[in-house]
């Protein structure tokens, strides 16, 4: 799984541009961009965003990759993440369906979760 250097780089080198166009871009040394994508060095957040303007992502991008590297980094059950993905090609309506059951489920638990606080 791609790291938010590894991310950096591999936008940059996409968009054809060298460490130092991608520094005079954002205001920053080409030495800074080189830490950011090879030492595992996250930048600040003002230029998080700057780097994500120059590379044509958002800076969620950069952190955490696309929306499934994002959920397989976030969920660690793989049969849940299959299921998801399952759902995800359903129509909206059954979709729907599921969200509901799910959320019932949810809501169950946190009520014996009070209750057990309770009692």
């Amino acid at each position: 799984m791609e790291n938010l250097g590894d991310r950096i780089k591999s936008k940059r080198k996409l968009l054809g541009m060298s460490q130092s166009e991608l520094a005079e871009k954002v205001g920053i040394s080409y030495a800074q961009v080189g830490r950011y994508e090879t030492k595992d060095v996250q930048p600040p957040a003002k230029t998080l965003v700057a780097i994500a303007s120059a590379l044509q992502v958002s800076p969620d991008y950069l952190l955490h990759g696309t929306p499934e590297e994002k959920a397989n980094h976030e969920l660690s059950d793989t049969e849940l993440i299959e299921l998801f993905k399952a759902v995800e090609k359903m129509e909206s309506a059954d979709q729907e369906v599921i969200k509901k059951l799910i959320d019932a489920f949810i809501k169950k638990e946190q009520i014996q979760k009070l209750m057990n606080r309770v009692g």
